[in-house]
């Protein structure tokens, strides 16, 4: 028990303390989010937001150029999220859950493959050397900028590219020092679960009622 707690734990010795405040921040509004996407609640979007633009301090303090982008990002969809989320027409929401169609799949790919290359030249352009995991980073932004589309859209399959980042960003993220954020991610993928299983029979419960 002691080695997993190290693993995870080991290296907020050294940090300052206001940096562990503001880990603990996003770890607790970062899950809230996440939860609250599981239950289709609008309060995905202010406490993702919280946990979003904390970390993009936090990424670019320690020249994480990917994460960081992917964090403004997050920040960026998720005030058209809000948006989105909260549009009614006759006491009904406008966006309902859904799967994509084939343009939003193609509009996916495209996305994943524009993020990828985007972020791979700001790396460049900050001058950051690109080590192996600065492209699993790259990789994982891809998949994270599409992901957060998807949900804006209220997609299912949001779920599905969620739970495979997650389970990517689990080891990164530890290797890099972030314990917390690690174990963070380690809740993501079981709560990206759950929720691809709720999202799931409610739209199977809704096509059954048309």
């Amino acid at each position: 028990m002691n080695h997993i707690s190290d693993f995870f734990f080991e290296p907020y010795r050294n940090k300052e303390n206001f940096i562990i405040i503001l880990e603990v921040i996003v770890f607790v509004t970062g899950i809230l989010s996440v939860w609250y996407a599981k239950k289709e609640s609008i309060l995905v979007y202010p406490t993702g937001l919280i946990a979003t633009i904390i970390s993009v301090y936090l990424l670019f303090r320690d020249e994480l150029i990917g994460d960081m982008m992917m964090n403004f990002y997050f920040s960026i969809m998720s005030i058209y999220g809000w948006w989105n989320w909260a549009r009614v027409k006759d006491n009904e929401k406008v966006v309902q859950i859904s799967r994509t169609n084939n343009q939003e799949k193609i509009i996916g790919v495209g996305l994943f493959l524009l993020t990828i290359l985007v972020t791979f030249l700001v790396y460049k352009s900050f001058g950051v050397a690109i080590e192996t995991s600065n492209y699993i980073d790259i990789f994982t932004s891809g998949l994270f900028f599409t992901g957060m589309w998807y949900m804006a859209k209220k997609k299912l399959e949001n779920w599905t590219i969620w739970i495979i980042a997650d389970i990517i960003t689990v080891p990164l993220y530890a290797s890099r020092g972030y314990g917390m954020l690690s174990l963070q991610y380690l809740i993501f993928t079981i709560l990206a679960i759950q929720a691809y299983i709720s999202w799931k029979k409610s739209l199977d419960k809704n096509h059954q009622t048309l």
